[in-house]
């Protein structure tokens, strides 16, 4: 097994002139939870595109388990992205049904359990739902997936601390073991305790790429602190 999950050289996505992405190299390896730490506008969502395979590169290359996004590497991501994308109508039940149609590492009894804990009966409908408890759901069945690499743009964004309790503790009891988790935040305070690794974006460049302990050791600072004092929060 590949253990650099993520390779990336000089990587590079433009809009027009403007760059998104600019020559960014990077590593990542498995059984990590990384954190793509920016403001808003910093490229994080861009990047986990570029990872799922829904934009090209402009330049560079991108590597997933030693294949370039495609066929093959979106078989083993299990992706949130920052706006529900399941239709008002659906229920419960058809959410794991969609799920299990789709993808074979889609473990139904684990989606099922996450969701009777969260007081979710079967053909209740995402319409009924509260956004926070919408956003739960969708989580569940993403972390229900035995993928290689979880995706998670902006999580916990827009959700009430409580919520954001419920799910942190998701993604740390419920991932693949062998795999990687990567979320994307500017709520750093939120997910420190969870992280194994920071990756600090600013206009599209890599500032630094480091775990968390050597930031504290190195630093004598939490993650969030060395975030503000990069970007310059509140000064």
């Amino acid at each position: 097994m590949n253990q650099e999950l993520i390779t990336a050289r000089g990587l590079t996505k433009s809009y027009g002139t403007k760059p998104a992405l600019d020559h960014i190299d990077l590593t990542v390896g498995r059984g990590r939870i990384v954190g793509l730490l920016g403001p808003n506008g910093s490229g994080k969502t861009t990047f986990i595109k570029l990872l799922c395979g829904l934009l090209q590169p402009t330049s560079g290359t991108l590597g997933i388990n030693g294949n370039t996004p495609g066929v093959e590497t979106k078989s083993i991501i299990s992706y949130l992205p920052d706006r529900m994308y399941f239709a008002e109508w659906m229920r419960a039940c058809d959410l794991t049904d969609f799920f299990a149609d789709f993808y074979g590492d889609f473990d139904r009894a684990k989606a099922n359990e996450m969701f009777s804990a969260l007081g979710i009966r079967p053909n209740d409908r995402l319409k009924t739902m509260s956004k926070g408890t919408k956003e739960k759901v969708q989580l569940a069945v993403i972390m229900s997936r035995k993928a290689q690499l979880y995706l998670l743009d902006e999580p916990i964004g827009g959700v009430d601390p409580a919520a954001r309790d419920f799910i942190l503790n998701t993604i740390l009891t419920n991932y693949n073991e062998d795999g990687t988790v990567m979320l994307s935040t500017h709520l750093i305070s939120d997910i420190e305790r969870v992280l194994d690794e920071a990756i600090f974006l600013q206009n599209g460049k890599v500032v630094r790429h480091d775990t968390v302990d050597n930031i504290r050791e190195q630093e004598g600072k939490s993650v969030d602190q060395l975030f503000r004092e990069i970007f310059a929060y509140g000064s």
